[in-house]
């Protein structure tokens, strides 16, 4: 099982509101801290910003997450870092070092095999066969584990084709791996950007339950951390049941002619995608077993659109009660019940979720 986490930038905030995030996501089951140095004077170890990062961190090992720092080649040799003397990152109390600018692969593979427990985290967005190069120097593969990313600049974030590559790159060793998420009630990173924090382009928008399904979906990155600060309770909540959910959970708007067996249909059944799958829907076969007794008239026939929800009327006889979930559009059809619709931000999911999967809808309006 992989990890949910937060970040937190303690030059831009104060202790005391970051000691509170910290404890608010412990209590949702956070496990990770992203920190980073990237923005500060690392040679500046006395200083106001550097001092507020270093108690941040100790409270945040105080309360048992593991802690990693963001750093590159300029601000190891501001620290006096080296690949061979990585004590100053213990004696801070930092887990993870995530290398953000690629070094060489001896370098890398001689921080891995480091005897103080360090993980050393590489940057899996740059497409590179880099960690090729860094394999054959054999590393100690326990201590080695990739995390993608965020862009604040508004359509920077990798498409879903790069991310996907690069996430079978860092897969084909059996490394951990992470990606970055953003949240909406947040409001600052590390830099002056308003337009949040995301390692996927197509997540900037969406709301932060439907990133986490999305990214659960994927299946090859295992922890999950949210990038921007702070996240709101509901938001904290909603992505900690969704990362740990065994199975997807799908959010629609019913039409106003949906009938009560429709909607006891839908959202008091467990859902099954029928494995013989369509490129046309994902059909919820066992329905028709369930409900072959119950009378469904027909109503709502219209054009079917991408993201509809549709039931199968009395009309279709062997194939009344079936519930379906559009892919593409489809004509009109009286055997056909259009019943609602998955709400926008969860339409992303369809096309990521796997036959056979199990999965359930629920009523948008009433929430998770």
């Amino acid at each position: 099982m992989g990890k949910l986490g937060i970040s937190l930038y303690p030059e831009q905030s104060t202790f005391e509101e970051d000691k509170a995030y910290l404890e608010r996501a412990k209590v949702y089951g956070y496990e990770r801290l992203f920190l980073s140095l990237l923005q500060l004077d690392a040679s500046d170890t006395e200083g106001k910003g550097f001092q507020q990062f270093l108690n941040t961190l100790k409270y945040a090992k105080e309360l048992g997450y593991e802690v990693g720092i963001d750093v590159n080649p300029h601000v190891l040799k501001e620290m006096g870092v080296d690949s061979s003397k990585l004590e100053t990152f213990t004696e801070m109390g930092a887990d993870i070092i995530r290398l953000d600018n690629e070094t060489s692969a001896t370098d890398e593979a001689r921080m891995t095999r480091n005897q103080l427990g360090l993980s050393i985290e590489l940057n899996m967005s740059q497409g590179t066969r880099h960690l090729d190069a860094i394999m054959s120097y054999s590393p100690n593969k326990d201590q080695l584990i990739g995390s993608h990313n965020f862009y604040p600049h508004r359509f920077s974030g990798l498409s879903l084709e790069h991310f996907n590559k690069c996430n079978a790159i860092f897969k084909q060793y059996h490394l951990r791996t992470m990606a970055f998420v953003n949240a909406q009630a947040a409001t600052f990173g590390p830099w002056p950007m308003p337009d949040g924090l995301c390692t996927l382009e197509m997540h900037r928008t969406m709301d932060l339950v439907s990133q986490v399904k999305h990214l659960k979906l994927v299946e090859e990155i295992d922890d999950i951390v949210i990038a921007n600060a702070y996240a709101s309770d509901e938001e904290l909540r909603q992505a900690a049941e969704a990362f740990n959910a065994a199975h997807t959970t799908l959010r629609m708007t019913f039409n106003a002619e949906a009938t009560k067996i429709e909607r006891d249909i839908i959202l008091n059944n467990l859902h099954s995608y029928r494995g013989d799958h369509s490129e046309y829907m994902i059909r919820s076969s066992w329905m028709r077993e369930l409900y072959k007794e119950a009378d469904i008239p027909a109503h709502t026939n219209q054009t079917i659109q991408a993201g509809d929800v549709i039931i199968n009327n009395s009309n279709y006889l062997r194939y009344k009660g079936e519930m379906q979930i559009a892919l593409k559009e489809m004509p009109a059809d009286e055997r056909v019940n259009v019943v609602g619709h998955i709400v926008p931000d969860d339409l992303i999911l369809l096309d990521a979720m796997h036959p056979w999967s199990a999965f359930q809808v629920i009523d948008a309006n009433e929430g998770e």
